[in-house]
């Protein structure tokens, strides 16, 4: 029995960054651009319950000359939605990004082709809650059968329980307030 634990624990530690270093050869860049969020995996206290009422959001991803992301999301809320603008520098080595003044203490691309979706993974710190969450970026409104099938993969192999997963509901609404 102590034995599935030790296994989950060393899966969360090592699988995201043997990706990562493979993703680290590709050229950024190709981040780049418009995505719709279709789905997310939170660690995030509170997620499992308002989960139902979240609906598909936009990012807009830009590179400075500096090498820093920048991202702009939209996102609804109890309040309608809402618009984040977010710049991350590039940690070394390798393109995994940070802002812990922000509290985004990691985002790193953990799948992807570039050309129709990517999974991402974010540590966030927010107070005293510490949390992480796996998302797919989709370039269009609908993922792809191979991008949904890596999505619930990477959020299996990282340990999110199904009630703290979610399909984001069809209303984009607020996703096309960033991305018009």
């Amino acid at each position: 029995m102590r034995v599935v634990p030790m296994v989950a624990l060393l899966v969360l530690a090592f699988v995201p960054r043997a990706q990562a270093m493979w993703l680290g050869r590709l050229d950024p860049k190709q981040l780049l651009g418009p995505w719709y969020i279709l789905a997310v995996a939170s660690r995030e206290k509170g997620f499992a319950e308002g989960k139902a009422m979240r609906t598909i959001e936009g990012v807009v991803v830009t590179l400075t000359p500096e090498n820093k992301l920048k991202m702009l999301a939209s996102r609804s809320g109890l309040d309608g939605c809402s618009l984040t603008a977010v710049e991350l520098w590039k940690q070394s080595p390798g393109w995994v990004f940070e802002n812990p003044s922000l509290g985004v203490l990691e985002y790193r691309v953990l799948s992807t082709n570039f050309k129709d979706y990517a999974i991402v993974f974010t540590q966030l710190e927010f107070g005293d809650e510490t949390f992480n969450t796996v998302e797919l970026y989709s370039r269009t409104e609908v993922a792809s059968l191979e991008a949904t099938s890596l999505f619930s993969k990477w959020s299996r192999n990282l340990g999110y329980l199904a009630q703290q997963q979610a399909r984001l509901q069809e209303d984009l609404t607020c996703a096309h307030k960033v991305l018009q």
